[in-house]
């Protein structure tokens, strides 16, 4: 599978087979807790977790950590890695690890954080070809645009759906920003060769979970 960072995507997915094997899904607060339990088993140098819950689906996924341990007291980015290509849900422990450890923006997230981070889970789901590049509702979707320059060279870049509406970014705005996040100047676009893009909306199914609600989760499951 091809491991992307949140916001740009390096090779396009495999949205036909996404649509079929997870439109479905949803995430549950138990996927983060697992989050949690790999996250601290690594930390501590336990054995793996093995997940209690079904994970014979796939779908495109993306686990998440953020911190609210600045000043401000507001959650911000700690770590987030997954893959546009349909995977296992078992494999929300290995984009766990990725994401906590082996996130090139960041540094290893230590044990010093963990009463500060919050774990969310993202199931991408509902793919569809959109009529234009502007064809999507922001808040809903996600989107994965595809296009070639005029010497051929291909490019392909995605936003999950929750990008635009954190930015306050409108269609015109994301499609722009998410052209220039796959390398290549918007400004060389006239905004009717924007709309034009090849475009694939999703959306995503998202639980979230911080540490004290994972604590109280594992405690009442009779601890982990």
């Amino acid at each position: 599978h091809i491991t992307v960072s949140a916001q740009v995507l390096s090779a396009p997915p495999m949205a036909a087979a996404a649509a079929s094997s997870g439109a479905d899904l949803v995430a549950t607060e138990e996927m983060c807790a697992f989050a949690w339990d790999t996250l601290l088993s690594s930390l501590e140098s336990k054995a793996a977790p093995v997940p209690q819950f079904p994970t014979d689906a796939s779908c495109p996924l993306f686990v998440t950590w953020n911190t609210n341990a600045s000043s401000s007291g507001e959650f911000q980015l700690r770590g987030c890695i997954g893959t546009l290509s349909p995977t296992s849900l078992s494999s929300i422990r290995d984009y766990t690890y990725s994401s906590a450890f082996q996130d090139r923006r960041f540094n290893p997230i230590g044990s010093e954080e963990v009463p500060s981070l919050k774990c969310s889970v993202s199931l991408l789901v509902r793919y569809e070809d959109a009529a234009h590049a502007y064809d999507w509702v922001v808040g809903t979707h996600g989107i994965l645009i595809k296009f070639s320059d005029s010497k051929g060279k291909s490019y392909t870049a995605t936003f999950l759906p929750e990008v635009a509406s954190e930015q306050g970014w409108d269609q015109p705005k994301t499609v722009r920003s998410l052209v220039r996040k796959a390398g290549v100047d918007p400004r060389s676009f006239t905004d009717t060769q924007l709309r034009a893009i090849s475009t694939t909306r999703y959306q995503s199914s998202k639980c979230s979970l911080d540490y004290a609600g994972y604590l109280e989760r594992r405690g009442a499951a009779g601890g982990a």
